[in-house]
Formats: C-alpha cells, sequence, structure tokens
C-alpha cells in the first residue's frame, strides 16, 4: 500500500487576479442577479421589530417559524397604508427583494400590503374604533340633543349625490318652514375626509345654525371611507353644533355614525329625524289650545265661584260689623290696661309701706326715743363707742329724741 502524502495542488492565480471583485461590485453583481429573480412577489409571515422613525419610512421584520426577512415601507407607500402596522400582525406583503449595498443585507421592498384574515379597510376602522373609544368620543355623556323645532340645518354632502335630494325633500315635505343652508363637498375619494372636516369647522362659525346633517348615499366600503377618517371624527366630535350622521345604508356603521349626537341610518332618515311633521306639530298645537281654553274656562269657574262666595258671606254685606267689632275688642283691652295698672300701683304702694315700715323700725331716731343718745366728738363728728381714747377736756356732743348739748370730759373711769 503505498502511503505517500499527495502531491499539492496548485491554483492558476494568474486567471484569478483577472476576476477579482471589489465588495461593492460583488454586492452590487448579487443585487441585480436577485432583484431580477424575485419581483413582484406576495409573502406571508409576522411583523415583528415595527420601527417608525421620523423619516416616515417603516422598517420591520416578516418572519415565520423558520427564518426571517428584513423589509421596509418607505414613506409613499406607507402614508397609503390604510390600517396601523404593529408586532405580531401576519399580514401578506408585496414588493420586490433588493440587497441593502451597505450592510449587503437583503430585504424586501414591500408595495403593498394587507392583514391576513381581514381586509385592510375592516381593520383599520376597528384599530381606529378603539382608539376613539378609549378616548371617551363615544359617551353617551357628549350627545347633544337634537333641537325640537330647527329654524335653520346645513347638510354636508355632495350636490351631485342622490343624498342631498332625499334629504331635501323630505324635509320640505315634512315641514317646509325651515331653512336649509348645503355645504357641498367631495364625499369620497382623495381629499374627501379633509373637505368633510374643514366644511363642519366652518360651519361652527355660524351662530345661526340649529343643527346639521353629514353624509352621503351608499356605496361600497372603500367610497364610504372618508368618513370612518380621524380628522373627520374629531371634528364632528369637537361640533358645537348637533352633528346626524346619515352615512350610506342601515347596514353600514361608519366612525361617523359612532361619535355624531344621532345616528340616521339613512339620508332618508336624516331628514325624518331633524324636522317634525308639519301635521302632527299643527295637530299637537290645537290639542294644546284646547286643553289650555279649558283649563282657563275652569280657572273662571274656579273664580267666579269664590266671588259669589265671597259676594254673599257676612264680611261683604256688613263691611263695618267687623270693625265694630275689633273697636269693641280694643276698649275691653284700653279697660283691661286701666285695671291692670291700678291693681299694680297699689300692689307697689303696699311694698313701698312695707319697707318704710321696715326703715323706720331700724332707724336710730326710734332708738333715741326709747331713752338712748348718740354722743360724738364735736370737732369730727366721730361716734364715741367707748371711753377708750378720750382725754379730760375733751369736748364731745351728745343728741337726744330730742335736741343735744355739748360737754367737756372731766374726768375718763375705766
Amino acid at each position: 500500500m503505498n502511503l505517500a502524502s499527495p502531491s499539492p495542488v496548485f491554483l492558476d492565480t494568474a486567471k484569478s487576479r483577472n476576476t477579482i471583485l471589489t465588495i461593492s461590485e460583488l454586492t452590487r453583481r448579487i443585487r441585480g442577479s436577485v432583484e431580477q429573480e424575485f419581483f413582484n412577489l406576495w409573502v406571508v409571515g409576522e411583523l415583528s421589530n415595527v420601527k417608525m422613525p421620523s423619516s416616515g419610512h417603516v422598517y420591520l421584520t416578516l418572519k415565520d417559524v423558520h427564518a426571517q426577512l428584513q423589509a421596509v415601507i418607505f414613506k409613499s407607500v406607507a402614508h397609503g397604508l390604510k390600517f396601523e402596522v404593529r408586532d405580531g400582525m401576519e399580514v401578506f406583503a408585496f414588493g420586490s427583494v433588493t440587497v441593502y449595498e451597505a450592510r449587503g443585507q437583503y430585504q424586501l421592498i414591500v408595495e403593498r400590503m394587507e392583514p391576513k384574515g381581514i381586509g385592510a379597510l375592516q381593520l383599520a376602522f376597528l384599530q381606529l374604533k378603539e382608539r376613539l373609544e378609549k378616548e371617551g368620543l363615544f359617551d353617551l355623556a357628549h350627545k347633544k340633543p337634537l333641537p325640537v323645532l330647527p329654524r335653520k340645518i346645513a347638510v354636508v354632502t355632495s350636490l351631485t349625490g342622490a343624498a342631498i335630494r332625499d334629504i331635501v325633500n323630505v324635509i320640505n315635505r315634512r315641514f317646509a318652514r325651515v331653512e336649509i343652508l348645503i355645504c357641498p363637498v367631495k364625499v369620497q375619494g382623495e381629499g374627501a375626509a379633509l373637505e368633510i372636516a374643514r366644511a363642519i369647522s366652518d360651519l361652527n362659525t355660524l351662530s345661526d345654525i340649529d343643527v346639521m346633517i353629514v353624509g352621503r348615499g351608499g356605496g361600497s366600503s372603500e367610497d364610504l371611507w372618508a368618513f370612518n377618517e380621524e380628522v373627520v371624527a374629531r371634528s364632528i366630535f369637537a361640533s358645537k353644533i348637533p352633528v346626524i350622521s346619515a352615512v350610506g345604508h342601515e347596514i353600514d356603521v361608519t366612525i361617523s355614525d359612532l361619535v355624531a349626537d344621532k345616528r340616521a341610518l339613512t339620508p332618508t332618515e336624516a331628514g325624518e329625524l331633524v324636522v317634525p311633521q308639519y301635521d302632527q306639530i299643527r295637530d299637537a298645537c290645537e290639542k294644546i289650545k284646547t286643553r289650555l281654553a279649558q283649563a282657563l274656562y275652569n280657572k273662571i269657574l274656579l273664580m267666579r265661584s269664590r266671588l259669589l262666595r265671597v259676594e254673599n258671606s257676612f264680611s261683604f254685606k256688613k263691611p263695618f260689623d267687623k270693625v265694630l267689632r275689633l273697636q269693641q275688642d280694643l276698649d275691653e283691652m284700653a279697660q283691661r290696661l286701666v285695671t291692670a295698672e291700678k291693681h299694680a300701683v297699689e300692689l307697689e304702694r303696699e311694698r313701698l309701706i312695707g319697707m318704710v315700715n321696715r326703715l323706720e323700725s331700724i332707724s336710730p331716731l326710734k332708738v333715741l326715743g326709747r331713752g338712748y343718745s348718740i354722743t360724738t366728738t364735736v370737732e369730727d363728728t366721730k361716734l364715741i363707742k367707748s371711753s377708750a381714747g378720750l382725754t379730760a377736756g375733751k369736748m364731745l356732743k351728745t343728741r337726744f329724741s330730742h335736741g343735744s348739748v355739748v360737754s367737756a370730759v372731766v374726768e375718763v373711769l375705766k
């Protein structure tokens, strides 16, 4: 057995040097090859790592269980998407594969995207509905009541559609004595939502609009989409004028219907909701007139009955009898006052006499009358109660029941 090592193999480097490529050239060739092979194709996958920088482009990853693919949605395409791109969504993406040369990374340039299992418009509707509902735009607390009998009605719709004819015909048939202001706008296509929102805002600058109808006739979901735009929903919510939304047919429910103060199933029903039937108003007024007349007649009868009772009363027939009785009562009160006064004076007199007698009983003069006397000094009339402090020659004054004497101390006895 020959166990010798095999002879080495030498490459023809001269030929290889003629085909040496730079990284950029190689990447460019790969890009051209990939773009020729993988263009205008659909892929399905789950979205992840969705990023939306200020440039307006959307960068994301499409993945399945075994692999992943980088993708980009440029601003012009992203702006046209009806739904919001979120992580975890399963989508169908249409586009072409290319190579991003700066990173040597292949990626899908998305030109169109559809959610898997649900249409793009339906998903966009549900996403916006969920967000606005969380903000409270659908709450009943924000719903304004419609005027019972408006004087001026504004209608925001297309001049060429059947909706405006239906609304005007119904209003004129039900209550022709009302003014209608038509604000023509586009109701579908590019820029329709902005026109509708601007018209609602402009009408709110007028002071004589009582109620507003915003809507259009039936159509496909795409035709009605302007009334699912956020700008229209927020304009309706901000309106100080009550808004009736009348979009499409009964089965068509738009975001505008949910935000509006009142939803009409059709434009025709909007005309019925906005004004009452003239004949019904007239009949109601006649009934009110009859009830008022009957109530007034009953009131007259009641007042007449009261007047008759007053006319036949004793006070009305003898008006001064009450005065005379009051005068008599006054005389009796005056007599009672005089009697009470005399009695009070007598009681006070007796009380005063009793006080005088008590004062006299303790009067020093009474004591003097019983043989006692009062002695004081002459110079300061100080009462002398004992011989202490007296000296011979001290001048004293002694008062008796009748008269008094002045004397001098001859001797002080202990």
